[in-house]
């Protein structure tokens, strides 16, 4: 797949063009880079937000997905690398916790800048497999109703059209594809803190899941549940904004301002 230049993999939902640190947010599967906007206004001046856009879908929607996480997270690195001249963060959500947690083990393997700080989100810890079965081999209408059983994440306006259901469904299933190929390989320890969230109704992520994270930096480690299901920030996204800007403001206070 030819690599796209960095404007072509993110979105600034607010020009900060002075900022002093990014926070590259990884999306949910079959998510886009709307789901991070609100949470774009809220997060104070110093930090500037940018969604990354993967092939498949909003201005990519004639490339085709990934289907392979090391893929993926390879060509990333190579498009986001001119935008890591300043100190950056990565969030991820669901799917994207799992993509920010690779995005942040191949930059130290390449020996690149790497986060000063990597929030995941809406997902167990790499190491443990998921108790579910597989989904993307599924029949088209099995995997609706699988994902909508499973994360509420589909929303009912394209359940309804049909039109938009067809062209959701190839991203939703390289998506899937992603999660079911993907294999975790045991590495040492990022030195990065994390901060691990998840809903309180989150039916897939429990409180107690959230621990497993703790294992895979040498850095601080931190545990947040906030209000809300699987999806819980979407909507709501206040708290999670006043969360990731006190943790920025722990591993760069100069930038972030007061804690």
């Amino acid at each position: 797949m030819t690599v796209q230049a960095a404007e072509d993999w993110l979105a600034a939902p607010v020009a900060r063009p002075g900022a002093e640190l990014r926070l590259f947010c990884l999306p949910h599967a079959g998510g886009g880079t709307a789901a991070y906007a609100a949470l774009a206004r809220l997060v104070p001046e110093p930090i500037d937000v940018r969604p990354v856009r993967l092939p498949g879908r909003e201005t990519r929607l004639r490339e085709a997905p990934y289907r392979r996480v090391a893929s993926l997270v390879a060509d990333a690195v190579r498009a986001l690398e001119p935008l890591f001249d300043r100190p950056f963060a990565l969030f991820g959500h669901s799917l994207g916790a799992l993509l920010a947690f690779e995005l942040a083990h191949r930059l130290r393997e390449e020996g690149g800048p790497e986060p000063v700080h990597l929030f995941v989100s809406g997902r167990r810890a790499p190491h443990v497999p998921d108790p579910e079965p597989p989904l993307s081999l599924l029949p088209d209408e099995r995997l609706v109703d699988e994902l909508r059983r499973r994360y509420d994440g589909i929303p009912q306006a394209v359940v309804e059209t049909p039109e938009l259901l067809e062209l959701f469904l190839p991203i939703l299933r390289a998506d899937c594809e992603l999660l079911d190929t993907y294999a975790y390989a045991e590495r040492e320890p990022l030195q990065v803190p994390i901060s691990a969230f998840t809903g309180a109704d989150d039916r897939r992520v429990g409180p107690d899941d959230l621990a497993g994270w703790a294992r895979h930096t040498s850095g601080a480690f931190r545990a947040r549940v906030l209000p809300g299901g699987h999806f819980y920030f979407q909507g709501d996204e206040e708290a999670l904004a006043a969360e990731l800007e006190r943790d920025l403001a722990r591993v760069a206070p100069a930038r972030s301002g007061p804690a």
